[in-house]
């Protein structure tokens, strides 16, 4: 009876920091148009959010794998309040980038954390639930937080409106220090179903982080989730841009990044089911394809309502992704690694994730959006072909 307890505290804590996360990168984006930033500039903002992550990924995890859970959330959300104050307090565009690295950096250390945990709390179809659930609450997180940041900017601006975003992280902690559940919690178990509790060293930590890289179907599997991950974070970082450069209001905008989210609420509802009839590798083909397809619709598409439905279209494709590969990550993880691995794909998803905002912001800046949007269906299409090869 303990695990669907844990699952409930967890997708708690899981919908309040993404709530923050996802709201916070609309505000960054909008109030740096604002304050007149360029695109390279926006690009440099939002990669920045990816700094700490990359450098402190394989870390987290490690941390992870030995500690548990408590530390690395109680942390990871206490970095994300106080970075998220600093544009309240200092409303201009160097706090900006004092936000951006400070959210980033708590973020990391909560995600592996909570991702490693969730991994542990069963098997087989049973971990395929639990991925899916915790992407359910994910996408609860990111249809919120656009709204929450959208709304409060229009009615209140938006050096208020972190205050609004910076209680979400609150209720995180507020949640892991009470809940008596995870009391004791120190990590998950190895697939050989033995605890980490004591505290000792996961098996293989002594060995070289990026030799995991060495398992093929592992390495695969790390690109091609962090081509699916680029996506999603591509289309938080361009729709607002796109959506001010056709005249919408940032509630409007806000409405467009819900519907991305609410479709990717809908799909992960069936991804169990979806996945015992074709298998996990089989759908993971089929939505980066058809990800890709929609991401080179995007940019010809100026009507709200026809630009809904293409964000409704590619929330379907891009949230159907990421639970199958972090569950196939999980699953290819040596035994007594898997906090490694999640902590290698925090790497290497935030390391593409730091150049993907760096070089798209200067081809929008000299070319405008739709190259963007059709480099990205490239990746896609590339991520899909590696997910096809045996």
């Amino acid at each position: 009876m303990r695990t669907p307890l844990l699952m409930w505290i967890v997708m708690s804590m899981v919908l309040c920091n993404m709530t923050a996360f996802r709201g916070s990168k609309v505000l960054i984006t909008l109030f740096s148009i604002e304050l007149g930033a360029s695109k390279i500039l926006i690009g440099v903002l939002v990669a920045l959010y990816s700094l700490f992550p990359m450098l402190l990924g394989l870390y987290a995890g490690k941390l992870t794998d030995r500690l548990g859970v408590r530390v690395p959330v109680v942390a990871g959300s206490s970095a994300m309040v106080a970075a998220l104050a600093v544009p309240f307090l200092f409303p201009a565009l160097p706090a900006l980038y004092v936000q951006a690295v400070g959210v980033g950096a708590g973020h990391v250390f909560y995600n592996v954390a909570v991702q490693n945990l969730i991994g542990g709390l069963g098997g087989g179809t049973e971990r395929t639930r639990n991925f899916a659930n915790f992407a359910l609450a994910m996408s609860v997180g990111s249809f919120l937080g656009p709204l929450v940041a959208g709304f409060a900017i229009d009615h209140f601006g938006h050096a208020w409106s972190y205050l609004a975003i910076a209680v979400f992280p609150l209720m995180t902690i507020a949640i892991m220090l009470s809940a008596r559940a995870l009391h004791g919690v120190r990590g998950s178990p190895g697939k050989s179903g033995k605890s980490s509790a004591s505290g000792n060293a996961p098996a293989g930590e002594s060995a070289r982080p990026f030799e995991l890289l060495a398992n093929r179907p592992l390495r695969h599997t790390l690109i091609t989730g962090a081509v699916i991950l680029t996506a999603i974070d591509l289309f938080y970082f361009y729709m607002p841009i796109y959506g001010h450069s056709i005249g919408l209001s940032a509630s409007m905008i806000g409405i467009v990044l819900s519907v991305f989210s609410a479709a990717a609420f809908i799909v992960r509802v069936g991804i169990p089911a979806i996945v015992k009839r074709f298998g996990e590798e089989a759908v993971l083909r089929v939505v980066i394809y058809s990800s890709a397809v929609t991401y080179c619709i995007m940019p010809f598409v100026s009507h709200t309502v026809l630009l809904m439905g293409v964000a409704f279209a590619l929330g379907l494709g891009t949230g159907c992704g990421q639970p199958l590969s972090l569950t196939l990550i999980y699953g290819r993880a040596p035994e007594g690694r898997s906090g490694e691995a999640l902590g290698l794909r925090m790497t290497i998803n935030n390391f593409t994730h730091m150049v993907t905002p760096l070089l798209f912001g200067a081809i929008g800046t000299a070319f405008g959006v739709a190259p963007v949007f059709l480099m990205n269906a490239g990746m896609l299409a590339f991520g899909g072909i590696l997910t096809g090869r045996k």
